[in-house]
């Protein structure tokens, strides 16, 4: 079950601002660093003087912005419109904005930025993420400048100078790629157990997933076994459900990887989706943290190298809990000061008095968001809406919910202890981390 609330988002009838366009002025190139949580990049961006945070994501056309944290900014020329992509319903409204200002740090400035608006309160992704998120940053960062994204480093560099960017990717691996209605496309192998299929996937960093594959666009399709049915996380038009399970192995260009987790979603999820072309699915998070990754949209290219992440294993959240921090509280931090005691000598001898004082910090709540039924935490008895405490003996308070989600993904066979409230009362469970979907020849 994913911890990612918004798996993707994707416009459908959207026209394209040829003054839509980020410009870099006195660098040759401009470093960005970013935050990464669950193999998703966030960024910061200031829009009309508000400084806020996006989600960089090559699987959406356009820009757009669902939550502004109680900070207030001014939005010229608003206009309303539809938006429809993954889910099962038919489309949400929401409203266009045009001629905002945005700028990525010193370096980087867009003086006529497009943002798509939407209003739905159930897109707010912050409580999912574990930061607060305002918006989603999307193809109209990409198309202008080469990009190198270091994953190991979290820093997103953008080139203004290509001989300089052609020089940084020298030793990369480089592959073609297909830019079409704004998002790029590339062609992989397949191989469900022991036959290779060529398949088009989208290459969709706003994906936490390694892959998503549409059951209902592939002939001769055949669920791998084991498998289990999921939710896999929401779009545009609601919540999305298929299953997941293992396939043999996947090629992308001339690497290979072995046993890598599939979401699958159904074919209801994936109605309102206005495909491309022969496209099969989606190439996710989980496969490109693996690699410092290259974008040369212009020309049409991707630049892959291996780093330290290439070889960790596919994990799987096997406790069949979906968490949400449910905001902040005020709790008091205690601190112990020792004070020299006056009427005590220097040296071996000295005497101390302990001063206890304490201060108000601001510290996370986190509840359970949704479980799997028939899952390990299923089993043990825990709830939707359970509000956490303690995880094996650490409270989460002092946890982030990123952490919280790496415990569940940890090993199989762990021993997981967990107090919570529910409804007031305070109950304590214990379960073992089991993988519902081991590959199986």
């Amino acid at each position: 079950m994913k911890s990612w609330f918004l798996i993707s988002i994707l416009f459908l009838s959207i026209f394209m601002n040829a003054q839509n366009n980020f410009e870099i002025k006195n660098a040759r190139k401009v470093v960005i660093p970013f935050k990464f949580i669950n193999n998703l990049i966030f960024i910061p961006m200031t829009v009309n003087g508000v400084e806020l945070t996006f989600l960089l994501d090559t699987g959406v056309a356009e820009n757009t912005i669902f939550s502004l944290e109680n900070k207030e900014m001014t939005l010229p020329s608003m206009e309303k419109m539809k938006f429809s992509g993954l889910g099962g319903n038919a489309s949400i409204e929401g409203f266009k904005s045009d001629r905002n200002i945005a700028k990525i740090g010193n370096h980087i400035v867009n003086n006529s930025l497009m943002l798509y608006i939407i209003l739905d309160e159930d897109f707010n992704i912050s409580p999912h993420v574990g930061i607060p998120v305002n918006g989603i940053l999307g193809y109209h960062f990409f198309k202008d400048y080469p990009i190198i994204i270091d994953y190991s480093s979290k820093k997103i560099t953008v080139f203004k100078d290509q001989q300089l960017f052609l020089k940084k990717v020298q030793k990369f691996d480089e592959l073609p790629i297909s830019i079409e209605k704004s998002k790029p496309y590339i062609d992989i192998e397949v191989e469900m157990t022991n036959e290779k299929k060529t398949s088009k996937l989208l290459i969709d960093l706003g994906n936490s997933d390694a892959i998503w594959l549409f059951p209902t666009l592939i002939k001769d399709f055949v669920y791998n076994r084991p498998n289990i049915e999921d939710f896999l996380g929401r779009g545009f038009n609601g919540d999305i459900y298929g299953k997941r399970s293992r396939i043999h192995n996947f090629y992308l260009g001339g690497f290979k990887f072995e046993k890598p987790l599939t979401a699958m979603p159904d074919e209801y999820s994936i109605q309102h989706l206005n495909l491309v072309k022969d496209r099969k699915g989606s190439l996710g998070g989980d496969i490109m943290r693996r690699f410092t990754v290259a974008f040369d949209y212009q020309n049409e290219k991707l630049y892959l190298r291996k780093n330290r992440n290439y070889d960790d294993p596919f994990h799987f959240n096997m406790s069949g809990l979906d968490f949400k921090q449910d905001g902040l509280q005020w709790e008091k931090d205690y601190l112990t000061f020792r004070t020299l005691n006056e009427k005590s000598t220097a040296g071996n001898g000295e005497l101390y008095n302990s001063n206890l004082q304490y201060k108000f910090i601001l510290k996370p709540l986190f509840s359970i968001a949704g479980v799997r039924k028939d899952s390990p935490a299923y089993k043990a008895g825990l709830k939707k809406d359970d509000k956490l405490i303690v995880i094996n003996g650490r409270k989460t308070a002092d946890m982030t919910l990123n952490k919280i989600m790496e415990m569940m993904k940890s090993e199989e066979g762990k021993t997981i202890s967990m107090t919570i409230d529910r409804k007031g009362v305070e109950l304590k469970f214990s379960f073992t981390l089991e993988d519902p979907i081991p590959y199986q020849e």
